[in-house]
């Protein structure tokens, strides 16, 4: 119950946002014997990147695809680092795909599943022990040590950010310890690609480039005047 409240609200803090999904209710649905709890939300007709990704069988998406992609999901990353929220559980399964509103363009995109997310000023030990969860073979090395909780900061979706565009790639996590994953690239990117990843997936958090920062990189150049034009205020 108090994880899907919080994701709840935090869908009410981003309401209308293009890259966040949104609730369609303002308040939870209880059910009738109070055993179930739901969110209505808008539904993602073309599924998640995940199941997207999976149809290329591990072989690269088009590069075209992948950098729209990244720069759709820096847009949501952006909104929340800027207000304080750390998605926390970023993956290809918590990335939802819409019929694009761009003629020609395959899909946009929305952040999805904040259960897991840090708000901003999240000082109750109760909810700082939730941020210890998340998808392993997406956790940035620092928070997957003993001091994870208080190290989540806007690093960790960085990271997890790297992981997805490996992934778009055709890469794959190999599992390396107990709950420690690195991703494995079986072919070459482009060298835009791969100054991408650098500064998403450096080892320390306070080197990764910042939302802010990455949605001006050259590797997503082309698709400047899509990002101009989904800007939320």
């Amino acid at each position: 119950m108090e994880s899907l409240k919080k994701e709840h609200r935090i869908m009410l803090r981003f309401r209308n946002h293009p890259r966040i999904v949104q609730t369609t209710n303002p308040n939870l649905h209880i059910g009738i014997n109070l055993d179930h709890c739901y969110i209505y939300m808008e539904f993602a007709s073309k599924g998640t990147l995940h199941n997207f990704i999976s149809n290329f069988s591990g072989q690269p998406m088009p590069e075209d695809m992948i950098r729209r992609a990244a720069l759709m999901i820096l847009q949501g990353l952006e909104a929340l680092h800027s207000r304080g929220y750390v998605h926390c559980d970023l993956k290809p399964a918590n990335v939802l795909l819409f019929p694009s509103k761009i003629v020609g363009e395959p899909w946009d995109l929305k952040l999805a599943d904040f259960g897991l997310s840090k708000e901003p000023s999240c000082t109750n030990p109760r909810s700082l022990s939730s941020l210890s969860g998340g998808t392993k073979e997406y956790m940035s090395p620092e928070s997957l040590g003993p001091n994870r909780v208080k190290m989540i900061g806007p690093g960790v979706d960085m990271w997890a950010l790297g992981c997805i565009v490996l992934q778009m790639y055709g890469g794959y996590p190999v599992k390396m310890g107990e709950c420690c994953y690195k991703w494995r690239l079986p072919r070459l990117v482009s060298p835009l690609a791969n100054d991408f990843l650098r500064r998403c997936m450096a080892l320390q958090p306070s080197r990764r480039a910042t939302a802010a920062d990455l949605l001006k990189h050259p590797f997503l150049h082309i698709y400047k005047n899509a990002r101009d034009s989904s800007s939320y205020h």
